[in-house]
């Protein structure tokens, strides 16, 4: 299986998960995976929410940021992967001055 992003539109989104700022995002989603590139615009996050499909996996390509999952505060920079298993909760905020740039995956549980 190929998935190519270059070919899924991509999306804006303000404040997701009452987060702040905006992030941009091209999306596969089917009933095994969602797969997510992602662009956490400076200034922005994803609001804290519980992970109810699957465990969450965010591995950095650049920029700066931070994980909070279940009161656990991580540093995300490149080549970090931030897992935030089913039924946790987590934020992820972009503390730098560019995009913070990550592929999500979940495997649906």
């Amino acid at each position: 299986m190929q998935i190519d992003f270059n070919k899924i539109e991509l999306m804006t989104m303000p404040g997701m998960n009452n987060g702040t700022g905006k992030m941009s995002a091209r999306m596969y989603n089917n009933d095994f995976y969602r797969i997510i590139q992602t662009a956490i615009h400076p200034g922005g996050s994803i609001g804290n929410h519980k992970q109810q499909s699957g465990d969450d996996m965010n591995y950095i390509f650049s920029g700066t940021g931070r994980a909070i999952c279940d009161g656990i505060e991580e540093e995300l920079r490149p080549g970090v992967m931030h897992i935030c298993p089913k039924g946790s909760e987590h934020a992820i905020i972009n503390t730098g001055e560019e995009n913070l740039v990550m592929l999500t995956i979940v495997v649906k549980k």
